[in-house]
């Protein structure tokens, strides 16, 4: 029997925006979006526009940068905040969730992101990943990061997830899991490495179960991520 993955969705919200000719000669009254959920979340929302002219609306559809996360355990994820504030501490950087990005950051509207994600956790397992050691990037959001074995359930994991998105990417996939966002020297990256080596010996090599996933708000632009925001959450069955 297929059971369908649970998902719950965060914060729905969804934006009408018009654009009216003549607009000193038009009122609007727009109703307010309601939401109803159950057990397989649908949204539902009304708009009315009354015009008091010959007035046309035009729809523009609203669109957000999305990704999926995979989300790792409790117990390693307050492990891994630990080792975040402490290399903070130092070099500055904003705080964010402890995740291995599935879906890069991709122009979406609101339904499609959420259809996308629906899709994408239906018939997803959960998986193992493996940390193979602690690693530096070359750009603000690969700064100082868990480098992950490629293993092929990781990489599939990716595959499948990218494939219900419609995600293209000019480079291989490479799984890992941020440890700080910055932008340093390359000896300030090197003792940031070190540091977080520091902090938790083993950190190095980690190993736990990926079980949940969920779409992320994430505004490259914004390199404070007070927009950043969870919008949903599922939980993969097991293997």
């Amino acid at each position: 029997m297929c059971h369908l993955p649970q998902i719950a969705i965060l914060k729905p919200q969804i934006h009408c925006c018009y654009i009216f000719k003549n607009p000193n000669s038009i009122s609007k009254t727009l109703a307010i979006p309601t939401h109803h959920f159950n057990s397989s979340p649908t949204t539902r929302f009304i708009s009315s526009i009354s015009l008091t002219s010959m007035g046309t609306p035009e729809a523009v559809v609203k669109k957000d940068v999305y990704s999926v996360w995979a989300l790792p355990p409790e117990d390693v994820t307050a492990r891994v905040k630990k080792v975040m504030a402490g290399l903070r501490s130092e070099f500055c950087g904003p705080e964010f969730e402890p995740h291995v990005t599935v879906v890069g950051a991709i122009s979406l509207t609101a339904d499609d992101a959420l259809a996308s994600f629906r899709s994408a956790c239906d018939g997803l397992k959960a998986y193992n990943a493996t940390v193979d050691r602690v690693a530096t990037g070359t750009f603000f959001y690969q700064c100082v990061f868990l480098l992950l074995h490629p293993k092929p359930e990781v990489v599939e994991a990716s595959k499948h997830c990218t494939g219900h998105f419609g995600y293209k990417s000019s480079t291989p996939y490479m799984p890992h899991l941020s440890l700080l966002y910055a932008d340093l020297t390359e000896e300030e990256k090197k003792k940031a490495q070190e540091k977080a080596n520091v902090l938790d010996e083993s950190i190095g090599s980690l190993c736990f179960q990926i079980s949940r996933l969920a779409l992320y708000k994430t505004d490259t632009e914004d390199k404070t991520l007070k927009s950043w925001e969870k919008v949903a959450e599922c939980s993969l069955s097991a293997n």
